[in-house]
């Protein structure tokens, strides 16, 4: 190729990149407004104002917008095999309701442009929620997507992208939202692949701000989500990266991993990456606008959660460079009878949390009758700091009777809880609850300040450091059922006169190279302190 054939093919690749940039915010004309004008170039983009949306706050312009969508959908190529058209949102703030995805398609929110959730008025309102599920093992907003400020099924190829704003305030499942009509959910996609979401903020999202189900090969990237219920729930999909993105939710979760039986099947999530991500749970609102207020207790959510819906399991996930602030922990956890398996999580910075690590297997089992209890087993967690967390929890692995958590990895962790307590204010015999919904505070106030380790089997800890702020009187580690536990290299504080291991029932027991406990080999310890 010539240099003057090069140098064209470049000035056209980069018009062709900017077009959206270029396009005109002032109001077209009553001639160019005509439904399936494109805005610009071959057929590609369309301005929702040419089909009639006013960008007021007040007109709803849902109509117009699915009009765009419906001519952007006509401008996929005869074979159906190429990209269609950008449906465009100029600066302005568009009230709609329910909007209706197309394949091969993109949203594209403009500076200034911000989508908002309207609330019903006058016998309108969102799309009414299909049949769905029609069974009882999952949540109801699990089995509807249909009633959603933006849902699509089915589909491929689909983008929605910023700068521009999501506003969920019309939508149900927040402060001062009852009426079942509305709308729950910011976006929700079900059997789709191909999706890209990037660069948009979601502010107060609904019942759950992003829910995709049986969505494969979906990319979340460079997101902010600042709302009162879940942020996002990936349920029953494959091959997905998150990354990029920081997501506050003080009353609910942050990143939940799900994998109920809302397609009639227990399917796994699997091939999950998290990257470069924070969770919080300051106040709703502060994350958006700068302020970072938080309450000084250690109630809020907003964490990084597998499995309180879990039929399908939870297989090869990898979770890396993650801030944790004011919110809860990690917890991995099986309940109705899924496999969690071959995860590995670094490089997370914890502080103000609540059980900073939570692995849990247990037996709640809603689901189709016959399932056996699900697995959780291949862990490994490293690099991790903590500071400062809840002392009435400290991080937890806890299985049930006869099925143990097996073969987790735990190493370089420095891990600092608040501290202030005594044997006498936790609950020295935690009930079993094994088929409770999982939840940080399920077992009460632990005995032990570090880790409490209860019904596993494999479990290795390596260079791994526990202290508290104030003094504690609890021992560091309490193992009970335990089998093959390997502590190598680990560094505790301690209160004298206070042991740094009470052992229940544990077998195949070893410490080495650790302090304040010498080199130690048990083959059973009925009770044991050390």
């Amino acid at each position: 190729m010539d240099q003057s054939m090069s140098r064209r093919r470049i000035v056209t690749m980069g018009a062709a990149a900017t077009a959206v940039a270029a396009l005109p915010p002032a109001r077209a004309s009553a001639a160019e407004a005509a439904p399936g004008t494109p805005m610009d170039g071959p057929g590609r983009v369309f301005d929702v104002r040419r089909f009639g949306a006013e960008g007021d706050g007040v007109t709803i312009d849902s109509d117009a917008v699915n009009r765009a969508i419906e001519e952007a959908a006509k401008a996929r190529p005869h074979s159906g095999g190429g990209p269609g058209g950008t449906v465009y949102f100029p600066a302005g703030t568009y009230a709609c309701y329910s909007i209706r995805l197309k394949s091969d398609l993109a949203l594209y929110l403009a500076p200034g442009a911000t989508l908002l959730a309207a609330t019903p008025t006058g016998g309108k309102g969102y799309d009414p929620a299909e049949p769905g599920a029609g069974n009882p093992y999952q949540d109801h907003e699990h089995s509807h997507w249909h009633n959603s400020l933006i849902w699509g099924e089915g589909l491929t190829g689909v983008t929605i992208s910023g700068p521009g704003v999501i506003d969920g305030k019309g939508l149900a499942g927040g402060p001062g939202s009852s009426d079942p009509g509305q709308g729950s959910k910011a976006i929700a996609l079900k059997l789709c692949r191909d999706v890209t979401i990037r660069d948009i903020t979601i502010l107060n999202g609904g019942s759950l701000a992003i829910l995709p189900t049986g969505v494969d090969n979906l990319r979340i990237d460079n997101l902010v989500i600042d709302t009162y219920s879940d942020g996002i729930n990936l349920d029953c999909c494959r091959n997905v990266r998150i990354s990029g993105t920081t997501v506050n939710t003080p009353n609910a979760d942050a990143i939940v991993l799900k994998s109920s039986y809302a397609l009639g099947e227990a399917r796994p999530t699997e091939n999950v990456t998290i990257d470069s991500c924070m969770v919080s749970g300051y106040d709703l609102g502060t994350l958006h606008d700068g302020t970072f207020r938080t309450a000084g207790s250690y109630g809020r959510t907003g964490r990084i959660k597998f499995g309180t819906e879990s039929n399908g399991g939870f297989k090869n996930i990898a979770i890396s460079n993650v801030i944790f602030e004011h919110c809860r922990g990690l917890a991995l956890q099986t309940v109705d009878g899924g496999t969690l398996e071959d995860v590995t999580i670094s490089n997370l910075t914890m502080r103000r949390v609540q059980m900073p690590i939570f692995l849990r297997l247990g037996s709640r089992m809603r689901g189709p009758a016959g399932a056996r209890v699900g697995v959780l087993r291949r862990v490994s967690i490293s690099d991790v700091i903590v500071h400062n967390a809840d002392p009435r929890y400290p991080s937890t692995i806890s299985g049930i009777p006869g099925h143990p958590v097996e073969d987790v990895r735990i190493s370089n962790v420095r891990h600092s809880l608040a501290g202030g307590l005594a044997p006498g204010d936790v609950v020295q015999s935690p009930p079993e609850e094994e088929g409770t919904y999982p939840e940080t505070t399920m077992f009460g106030a632990l005995p032990a300040y570090g880790f409490y380790i209860r019904h596993a089997k494999g479990v290795t800890f390596d260079n791994v450091e526990v202290r508290f702020e104030e003094r504690d009187t609890r021992p560091a580690y309490a193992l009970r059922d335990v089998t093959d536990a390997d502590f190598h290299h680990v560094r505790a504080e301690q209160v004298p006169g206070t042991p740094t291991f009470v052992l229940d029932d544990v077998d195949d027991f070893t410490v080495t190279t650790s302090r304040p406990v010498p080199d130690t080999r048990l083959g059973h310890a009925g009770h044991k302190e050390l």
